[in-house]
């Protein structure tokens, strides 16, 4: 169902057209995640659900995969007007 746009997303990881907000930056740090992993649970992840954003309106996605170390953790995401990747928040899933 979400086919296309988890393509788009994985094309922005491999060609590192992203953008970390600060929020997922904190919750990287608190929860001990590397960018590494979150690159890794969009590339092996699934979208499980599509949520509108509440400042923008804009769709953003949620996306669970597995780490590097192959734990479960959750990526929100949305392609924004640049067309680049942002992650707005991640956390354990």
């Amino acid at each position: 169902m979400f086919g296309r746009i988890l393509n788009q997303m994985r094309d922005r990881i491999r060609t590192r057209q992203y953008i970390v907000t600060i929020h997922a930056e904190e919750e990287m740090d608190n929860d001990d995640l590397t960018i590494f992993d979150i690159e890794s649970v969009v590339l092996t992840g699934t979208i499980v659900e599509r949520q509108k954003d509440a400042t923008t309106g804009e769709p953003k996605h949620v996306v669970r995969g597995e780490t590097l170390s192959g734990d479960r953790a959750a990526v929100v995401a949305r392609i924004g007007r640049t067309k680049k990747l942002i992650f707005i928040t991640v956390y354990w899933d």
